[in-house]
């Protein structure tokens, strides 16, 4: 035994032994240092999914992670939330190690969410696309290396070695993630010669990756991930014409101005050229808008109510101000409502499986008073909106009087506004349905893609502080839920929508990041929660700050950080 390992021998006896208490409550006495996974009875479950990670005192680790206080330990397959993460991150490790070797000179990004995958980017020798061929050789390549079972290890590198070695091999994106960042080592994962950087805890070896499909889907390809039925099977792949096509056109729009990673806008940042890349995404928006605000304009005889619908967080009160500028340009006279206003009071709020208010229900809506409020607009009456105060959690009316007057519309935005139930009072035939969420096309590095729901969740955790009193650990408490919701309530009808719209800001996150940050450090080690504020916390590290005052005063982002030119 040498040297380093007889003393690291004599800590752990010097140090003694820990308690490690189990999900299923058995307690284990162990020594200092042992690798949590060496605790598991088992490389896998009842259903044949490896366990790829733990939760040790709320923060999740890798299996390698070495007990060193008493703990307490659940291990997590990818039916766990936190477990599904660690899978695809090492699909996503494994894909692209892959790619590289199989295909050197070709161009590869993980650039965005596809049904329960992601999309994939590939271009070679000139080509934006795959061939068939092509995918058949990545795929045979990426099931080899699963049936070898090879190790995938947590290491750490010195900084400039790190940086040296994604420069060397050409990978630019990895390197420029580090330079506004001076850490004395860098955390990597590595599997035989391939290293990539670290972005959360990967699976303990490729054997993990049981369940995957590569589809074809071109201009690039799919890796789709399994659901979490039991048995696990993978899912055949779900269209999403309208939001791919969203997505793709803001990846393009992205390689256009070479602005696709974090590297690149921190760069951006540093020299100074922010503003014309804030003003860039702004007009573009207001474009979008624009034309949205054409289509409608063109159809305004059959139009009675424009329906904005999206999930949490994705600015849809804002859009619905900003639509209304463009349709008075238009000489359209809208009348925005929102739907926020038509919550029932608090004690009548329908409660989920586990006793909490579920606020994303579409019975927390009074749908009775705003059918019948849709009617009197309809037959040209005045009407009395309410105002809900989130505070008190309460229904108040403040004299708020509006009437539907010839040539005007009704611009209806909240999560529901798809759903048929909301507004069955008005004919099909006189709606317009707008989908709007933000789909960030910024990704991290090539092979790291940003989710949009952590886009949607710091938006949310600043704005909730902000306008609702709460704090963070309030926020993410009740993200759970709001992410039920969703599923529920507004992604079956998203394929409803006539047009969809992307509220996402490229330069965004940079903002948020200083005030996000203060709110999650106020989630401590002993909060459920913890895990999900340390990823976040180390996802935040990696933006050059933006100051809120270089955002336009009638931007999106205005409606989570303050400031807007525009009343709510």
């Amino acid at each position: 035994m040498g040297c380093s390992n007889d003393w690291n021998l004599y800590l752990m006896l010097q140090k003694g032994s820990i308690t490690a208490t189990l999900e299923d409550g058995r307690s284990v006495t162990c020594m200092y240092g042992t690798p949590v996974g060496e605790l598991m009875t088992a490389p896998e479950d009842e259903y044949g999914r490896h366990y790829v990670g733990a939760v040790v005192n709320n923060l999740v680790v890798t299996l390698e992670f070495l007990l060193e206080v008493d703990s307490d330990i659940r291990f997590l397959t990818f039916s766990d939330p936190y477990g599904w993460r660690i899978y695809r991150s090492t699909a996503n490790f494994l894909l692209s190690k892959v790619v590289r070797e199989t295909y050197p000179d070709a161009k590869f990004s993980i650039e965005h969410s596809f049904g329960t995958g992601f999309y994939c980017y590939f271009q070679r020798e000139g080509r934006e696309d795959i061939t068939e061929e092509e995918l058949g050789a990545i795929e045979k390549g990426l099931r080899k290396l699963v049936e070898r079972d090879l190790p995938i290890s947590r290491k750490k590198m010195l900084y400039a070695s790190a940086v040296d070695h994604f420069a060397n091999e050409g990978r630019k994106d990895k390197a420029s993630l580090l330079r506004f960042r001076n850490p004395g080592k860098v955390v990597v994962y590595t599997c035989e010669d391939y290293i990539d950087l670290s972005h959360g805890p990967l699976a303990g070896s490729t054997g993990a990756l049981t369940h995957f499909n590569l589809i074809h889907h071109p201009p690039g390809f799919v890796i789709q991930f399994p659901d979490r039925s039991v048995p696990p099977r993978v899912p055949s792949l779900r269209e999403q014409p309208l939001l791919f096509q969203i997505f793709r056109e803001h990846k393009k729009w992205g390689r256009i101005l070479d602005v696709s990673t974090v590297g690149r806008l921190n760069e951006l940042v540093a020299n100074g050229n922010a503003s014309e890349f804030i003003r860039i995404a702004e007009a573009l928006h207001e474009k979008k808008i624009a034309n949205i605000a054409d289509e409608v304009t063109a159809q305004k005889d059959r139009i009675q109510c424009l329906l904005i619908a999206g999930p949490s967080s994705s600015g849809k009160t804002t859009f619905a101000k900003r639509l209304s500028v463009q349709l008075r340009v238009n000489g359209i006279q809208p009348i925005a409502i929102s739907v926020d206003n038509y919550f029932v009071d608090r004690d009548h709020t329908p409660r989920d499986d586990k006793g909490e208010f579920d606020f994303e229900h579409i019975e927390a809506i009074d749908l009775a008073l705003f059918n019948e409020h849709l009617q009197l607009l309809s037959q040209g009456k005045d009407i009395d909106v309410p105002r809900f105060d989130f505070e008190t959690g309460q229904r108040v009316y403040k004299g708020d009087k509006r009437k539907l007057e010839k040539n005007q519309i009704v611009i209806l935005e909240g999560i529901h506004c798809l759903n048929p139930r909301l507004t069955e009072a008005i004919a099909d035939d006189h709606k317009f349905k707008i989908y709007i969420s933000a789909l960030t096309q910024l990704n991290l590095d090539s092979t790291t893609r940003i989710s949009t729901t952590d886009n949607r969740l710091v938006r949310r955790l600043v704005r909730d502080h902000q306008f609702r009193g709460h704090s963070a650990l309030t926020t993410m408490h009740m993200w759970p839920s709001v992410r039920r919701g969703e599923k529920t309530w507004i992604f079956p009808f998203q394929r409803e929508a006539d047009i969809a719209f992307n509220s996402a800001l490229d330069y965004e996150l940079a903002v948020l990041k200083p005030l996000a940050e203060t709110l999650l450090a106020e989630v401590k080690p002993y909060h459920p929660q913890y895990a999900e504020a340390r990823r976040l916390q180390e996802f935040l590290k990696l933006f050059v700050p933006i100051p809120y005052d270089a955002v336009a005063p009638n931007s999106i982002l205005r409606e989570f950080i303050g400031r807007s030119d525009f009343r709510y």
